[in-house]
């Protein structure tokens, strides 16, 4: 980003919904730093966890203004929406493998969440709101790089989901002029993430020993440093030009899951082996075999480009799973 969009954010009035969660978390953060009066809103939770803002230093919890609810109730929406100027909207059921055994469920929170929290943009006249896609949207790439007029396939009910919430936050803008651009960010890793999403995993075994179990390893995927999506994120909300239309976040680059292995073992000191589970395996025709991103939308209009090295993205989470493999569990709660 550059600096002007920096300092845009200074003394604004922001909500985050899923602020709980991995990129959720950090873009608060992020905010907290640029100046920012944030509102987050997250999951709630009967013990009263906040997720991962849990982990943030004091000084920045304390500037943070945390309510808790559910995205389906649109009353605690409106309300918790009241008076912001921007909403990046990340809340959602994220879970593949969930969303296999409770489809209901994710379409429920992930298309009639989106829903309500339009309706409240709309009618309290927010200024901007970014709604937060995925790249599993396109579904296995039909061409190479992926650009944001590449077919959408879902090849999982959270893939349906997130399809629907992003064409429900289009016809908003084209039906009632809700300012709405949709980012969709590649896959984004970094320190925090849950032990479900694959590079994790891979470390926390890689740490263990010198066997990793693992699903397909023949898959590729676009990797984004958890700090460049976020980049990414508050460049789309900066950008008229993002309006109305969806912007990847990627970096052109293909690395394949062996090759993840690879640099992990290496940044480890461990030759690792790779065995593979049919259990971890999503159904044949559900897998999204190959995702490479075209992001030159993002940084031709706002300027956006990619600081972190896949290498150097990976020692940093290497030494975050290091330091917390106590607290390293599946994600219990919903962001």
């Amino acid at each position: 980003m550059t600096v002007g969009a920096d300092q845009r954010w200074s003394g604004r009035r922001v909500a985050v919904t899923g602020a709980a969660g991995f990129i959720g978390s950090r873009l608060t953060q992020r905010l907290v730093e640029l100046g920012a009066d944030v509102r987050a809103l997250l999951h709630y939770r009967g013990d009263g966890g906040r997720g991962l803002l849990d982990a943030l230093p004091a000084d920045q919890l304390l500037a943070i203004e945390v309510t808790a609810g559910d995205l389906r109730d649109e009353s605690w929406l409106r309300r918790s929406l009241a008076g912001v100027s921007d909403v990046f909207h990340l809340g959602a059921l994220v879970g593949i493998p969930y969303s296999y055994l409770n489809p209901r469920d994710v379409i429920a929170t992930n298309v009639g969440g989106t829903l309500n929290v339009l309706e409240a943009v709309r009618d309290l006249g927010v200024g901007r709101l970014v709604q937060t896609s995925t790249s599993e949207v396109y579904g296995s790439a039909q061409r190479i790089p992926m650009s944001e007029d590449h077919p959408l396939s879902a090849q999982s009910p959270y893939a349906a989901s997130k399809i629907a919430a992003d064409q429900l936050a289009l016809s908003f803008h084209r039906a009632f002029d809700v300012p709405v651009s949709i980012a969709r960010p590649f896959n984004t890793y970094g320190p925090g993430q849950s032990a479900r999403a694959v590079i994790p995993a891979i470390i926390a075994q890689a740490l263990a020993g010198d066997e990793v179990t693992l699903g397909v390893t023949s898959t590729t995927r676009d990797l984004v440093y958890v700090d460049d999506t976020v980049a990414g994120l508050l460049a789309i909300a900066s950008s008229d030009a993002a309006l109305g239309r969806a912007v990847n976040i990627a970096t052109g680059i293909e690395t394949s899951i062996t090759q993840i292995v690879v640099a992990v073992g290496a940044i480890v000191g461990r030759d690792l082996t790779v065995r593979e589970d049919e259990r971890r395996r999503r159904p044949a025709a559900s897998e999204v075999d190959r995702l490479v991103g075209d992001s030159r939308l993002l940084r031709e209009s706002c300027g956006w480009v990619p600081a972190t090295v896949l290498f150097d993205g990976l020692a940093r989470t290497v030494e975050w799973v290091r330091a917390n493999r106590e607290r390293h569990e599946p994600d219990a709660y919903r962001v």
